[in-house]
Parts: C-alpha cells; sequence; structure tokens
C-alpha cells in the first residue's frame, strides 16, 4: 500500500514508518516538524525509494488537499497531535488547534480525495488515539472500547474531540475509518520529556529524579514498536467503523517504573551511589488520573494480534537504546520547555 502517515517524524509515528517500510509498503511521511518532531527517527529509511517527506501542517487545509493529489494514497495513518499533558495545561490552545481543527482538516481532505477518486472501498483513514479519553479508574476495572469518554485534561479532552470527529465523519459521510486508542507508550526515540526518559536522563545527569505526588499513579506501558505493529494489523484487518484497544498487558505504578530503571541503570552504568536514591517526590500535576488499564481482548480475539515485549524487556532495551544514543537526545534537551517543570498552576 502506499501509506500517508501524518506525524511520522515523531514518536510512535516514526515507529510506523520505519515498520511501514520494512513491510514493503510506500510511506508519505507528513510532518509541520514542531518542537517533538526529529528527522533524525526516519534517517535509517529517508534514502529509501519507498519513503517521501512532506513537510506540512494538519492545520494548512490547502497544503493537505496538494499532498493528497500529488501522492494518491491508498490509506492514511494519522498521528500528528499534541501530546505532552503538562504542556496541555500550560498552553490548551495549541491542542485545540492541532488535536481538533487539524483532525478535521485531515477528514475534510481525506473526504475530497476519497469522494474524487470514486470512494474507493479499500481506503482506509485510521485515526491513532489514547487510552486517556477514558478518564481514570480505581483500583479495580479496565478500559474497553465501550467505556464512556471522561477526559480529565486538556489534551485527552483535546483527543477524545478528535475521536469523535472521526466516528461522526464515518456515520454520516461514510469515510471507510478504523480507529484505535493506546496505552501509554516507552522506547527508542522517546522525546526527553516524558517521564521514562526524564527518569534515565536525569539519573545519567545526577540531578533529582522527579515523581509526581506520592507515585502510586498506575499505567499500562506498551512498547512502541509492538504498538506500530498493532496499528499496521488495525489498518489491514480491522473492521470499517470498528475501535480497538491496545495495551501493552503491563501495569505499574509511576514509583515502581521509576525503581525498576534505577535498578537497570545500576547494572548497565553503575554510579558511586544507586541511582534509586535521587528520586525526589513533587507536587502533584492538576487533573492527574489515578490509573489506566485496557481490556485488549477485542484486538486480540479478532485480528490475533498481542504485544511480544514485555515490561523488563523493554525497558533494559529502551535503558540501552538511550545509552547508545547520547548524540540524539542531547541535541533535543535544548528544545523549548525540555528539562522544565511544565503544567503547574499558579
Amino acid at each position: 500500500m502506499k501509506l500517508l502517515v501524518t506525524g511520522g517524524a515523531g514518536f510512535i509515528g516514526s515507529a510506523v514508518v520505519r515498520q511501514a517500510i520494512a513491510a514493503g509498503h510506500n510511506v508519505i511521511n507528513l510532518d509541520a516538524l514542531t518542537y517533538a518532531a526529529c528527522l533524525d527517527n526516519v534517517a535509517s529509511v529517508a534514502n529509501d525509494p519507498r519513503y517521501y517527506f512532506e513537510q506540512v501542517d494538519i492545520r494548512d487545509r490547502a497544503a493537505l488537499d496538494q499532498v493528497f493529489d500529488r501522492h494518491c494514497p491508498d490509506a492514511v495513518m494519522h498521528l500528528a497531535a499534541e501530546s505532552h499533558v503538562d504542556r496541555s495545561i500550560d498552553g490548551p490552545g495549541d491542542f485545540i488547534d492541532t488535536n481538533i481543527t487539524g483532525t478535521y482538516n485531515m477528514l475534510e481532505a481525506a473526504r475530497r480525495f476519497w469522494s474524487a477518486q470514486g470512494q474507493p472501498k479499500a481506503f482506509r483513514f485510521h485515526h491513532i488515539s489514547t487510552d486517556e479519553v477514558f478518564g481514570s479508574l480505581g483500583e479495580a476495572g479496565f478500559f474497553t472500547e465501550d467505556t464512556a469518554y471522561a477526559p480529565n485534561s486538556p489534551y485527552s479532552a483535546s483527543k477524545a474531540a478528535s475521536d469523535h470527529l472521526v466516528r461522526a465523519w464515518q456515520e454520516t459521510y461514510g469515510l471507510p475509518v478504523v480507529m484505535s486508542n493506546c496505552s501509554n507508550n516507552y522506547g527508542p526515540y522517546h522525546f526527553p520529556e516524558k517521564l521514562i526518559p526524564v527518569v534515565i536522563l536525569r539519573a545519567l545527569a545526577g540531578d533529582a529524579i522527579p515523581v509526581y505526588g506520592s507515585g502510586t499513579n498506575v499505567r499500562d506501558w506498551l512498547y512502541v514498536e509492538d504498538h506500530a505493529d498493532a496499528l499496521l494489523t488495525v489498518l489491514a484487518d480491522g473492521a470499517i467503523g470498528r475501535s480497538y484497544n491496545i495495551g501493552g498487558e503491563n501495569e505499574i505504578s509511576n514509583i515502581d517504573l521509576v525503581r525498576r530503571l534505577c535498578a537497570i541503570l545500576d547494572v548497565r552504568c553503575p554510579a558511586a551511589r544507586p541511582y534509586a536514591e535521587q528520586i525526589s517526590f513533587v507536587t502533584d500535576r492538576p487533573g492527574h488520573d489515578q490509573r489506566y488499564a485496557i481490556d485488549p481482548s477485542r484486538i486480540r480475539n479478532e485480528l490475533g494480534w498481542r504485544p511480544s515485549v514485555t515490561l523488563e524487556e523493554g525497558l533494559e532495551r529502551t535503558v540501552d537504546w538511550y545509552l547508545e544514543n547520547r548524540d540524539w537526545w542531547q541535541a533535543l534537551q535544548a528544545r523549548d520547555g525540555v528539562g522544565d517543570r511544565l503544567g503547574q498552576l499558579p
């Protein structure tokens, strides 16, 4: 297939681009190259004749129309989004513009192109979203595809809105869409402002490792290359109008996750004292959801997919990657807001 991947220079998007090229697809990587994007993420495929790059902002509808007409994609994988919860607290407007208006522009550009092509049945618009749209769980229970939406941050609210737009375009206009909501991703090329890279890089620098609140918040962690594989599976085999929750089946509290990373670093890169001694509990962020957990039975039963990387294996791979790729993350640390505490109310 010829795939149009939005946000393909970001963390998850670049994993999709690399896997799609490896699987033999042609890929058009559409990315605005905002602060969290990095073309080094796709350097391994940049010279492949099946790879094309378009520096376009999804808020620019006219430019999107030109990309569709120029490349005539068989499918869209829409990953471009503002995604950092802390930044959404400080500047929600960017999240509204990109995640809601940008998704609207993508849907309309795709619908115009699909209609002009005679509404081919094989065309797909795959919208990639997050489990954060479902809100916060207590100690028991899991998110399913039928869980009611209850977003608690500007980020998750903007993604919930984009999910609803995608569903509406399928129901109203017949645009052939598939949807997926994933748990927390981690792995190589994870931007340095997110939790796991923050822990690794602050530990290596000898700085305090911040843990929000008491560290009891629980997340389900999904290795990014597993996620990319799942997304390509949903695109190829998912039922039109169907939604799929993609989880890593790896629930862990934030404090236990941080301690595991410190223990791996103690082995991989020993310091004068255990890295866990650098852990520092800091003021929690507002609206911090207590627990996310996904029931992945639909994608397992209908599409035969389940994660292949355990949390321990994935964390070890991730730590090793950051130790071996210092040039990559050191170049990003000077970008706006990286290393700063964001998302604090006055």
